[in-house]
């Protein structure tokens, strides 16, 4: 795997490798059959235990587990690991308390999305960074080369592009099966029922210092005997859930303690479906779709303009961050459209329609929750506001739907009939 740069890009070559079971690979095998398990981001995953329906719904009403034991873990140390990251994320990292995390983003400097993060303070010296599991070996390769002076930190050429490989911070990856000590993996258990579930694993303190985080807090504490970092973050957009990093090896345990105990409160095990409808409806983005993706969405057009703090002294991709800012016309919505039986479902790439049924974006990620569906599009800025209709256009699922006329892909401001109309809603949504 190489890593080269070229006007700031950083381009990066992954081989295709076989994907290998997660960490929780044979409780998911006890839980449901190999059917139901696919490979996503080069791991083993299940898609549904029950239904994903079921699934969503126990998330909304009750808590769901889920098993992130894919996503990247690595730890950032030493005297100038908060200058390192400073640098290298687009979030302010000096301010953060210990105890506390942060949402941001890695960019190369070109100003593309490599990744968004989320960055944990665990000491003075000491952070975790989470990262997709699909970009972990581009991140640990990105980080690996500005350390080495051998990615551009700046095209205009910033003295940080000499401070940088000088600080001392150590990176590692804290999944190593060969690291000693504190090795880290990730568990979400998210919804209404999560903190009374962890109440009977714990004693009352520790379910008391659980329940109180805000959210981006950060505790140590034992659940079920079990040393387990948890932190009130999670993908769903549930108002109560926690995330809990704990050693890999006690991995399986935590999660059958968590489903045993939330049994009666009915806790599930949720699968990638769910995870992935879960977050449409909330409106939070996946990379690949509402970043970076087809259209090199950036943070300003997939509504996380303040993960990006201009004002900071540098981080790498600030001048071309600033130019977005100040230029950009497209922007991601959450869109509610008609779900009900006998209506088709929309899907990735096709067109939006604004009054005058021109093309005024395309969908990114669409869900069916309930008796509704939710798109995250890509719109023209114009179109973004709160309560404005708009149509959706079916593109051609089979080649005899193209015979018979039915557009393969439409572009921006071609004129098409809708098939189906919505509505833009709040660009997030709580649960």
């Amino acid at each position: 795997m190489q890593g080269s740069m070229a006007a700031g890009q950083f381009v990066f070559g992954q081989g295709v490798a076989e994907a290998v079971p997660s960490v929780l690979y044979d409780e998911h095998v006890k839980l449901t059959g190999k059917s139901h398990i696919a490979a996503f981001a080069g791991y083993l995953m299940p898609l549904w235990y029950s239904s994903i329906a079921g699934e969503h719904r126990a998330v909304r009403e009750r808590a769901g587990l889920f098993d992130c034991t894919h996503m990247g873990v690595l730890e950032v140390s030493g005297a100038d690991a908060g200058s390192f990251l400073e640098v290298v994320s687009t979030n302010k990292v000096q301010d953060l308390k210990v105890g506390r995390a942060k949402y941001g983003y890695i960019l190369d400097a070109a100003g593309n999305v490599l990744d968004d993060i989320i960055i944990y303070r665990r000491g003075e010296d000491n952070f975790m960074v989470v990262v997709n599991a699909a970009n972990e070996p581009k991140i640990k390769c990105y980080l690996s080369e500005l350390q080495a002076g051998r990615a551009v930190v700046d095209i205009a050429k910033s003295p940080w592009a000499a401070k940088l490989p000088g600080l001392k911070a150590s990176i590692r990856d804290m999944r190593d099966p060969n690291r000693p000590q504190d090795r880290r993996v990730d568990l979400a258990l998210q919804g209404p029922a999560s903190f009374d579930t962890l109440a009977k694993l714990t004693d009352t303190s520790a379910a008391k210092r659980i329940s109180e985080l805000k959210s981006f807090g950060l505790t140590e504490e034992h659940v079920g005997g079990i040393d387990c970092l948890i932190c009130r973050t999670g993908y769903t957009g549930s108002n109560v859930g926690v995330e809990l990093l704990v050693d890999p090896s006690q991995a399986a345990r935590l999660w059958n303690l968590i489903l045993e105990a939330g049994k009666p409160l009915g806790v599930l095990p949720c699968g990638l479906g769910s995870r992935d409808s879960l977050r449409i409806e909330a409106g939070l983005p996946l990379y690949g779709h509402e970043l970076a993706g087809k259209f090199n969405l950036s943070p300003f057009e997939a509504g996380y303009g303040w993960a990006v703090k201009l004002d900071k002294e540098f981080f790498i991709g600030q001048a071309a961050m600033q130019r977005v800012a100040e230029t950009y016309d497209m922007e991601v919505a959450r869109i509610e459209l008609p779900g009900t039986r006998g209506v088709r479902p929309i899907r990735q790439d096709d067109p939006l329609l604004n009054e005058r049924s021109e093309c005024t974006g395309w969908v990114l990620s669409a869900a069916k929750v309930d008796e509704k569906q939710y798109a995250l599009a890509c719109i023209d800025r114009t179109a973004v506001r709160e309560g404005t209709k708009l149509g959706v256009y079916y593109l051609a699922r089979s080649a005899s739907q193209a015979e018979q006329g039915r557009k393969q892909a439409a572009e921006k401001g071609q004129k098409l009939d809708a098939d189906l109309a919505g509505t833009v809603v709040s660009r997030f949504a709580k649960f």
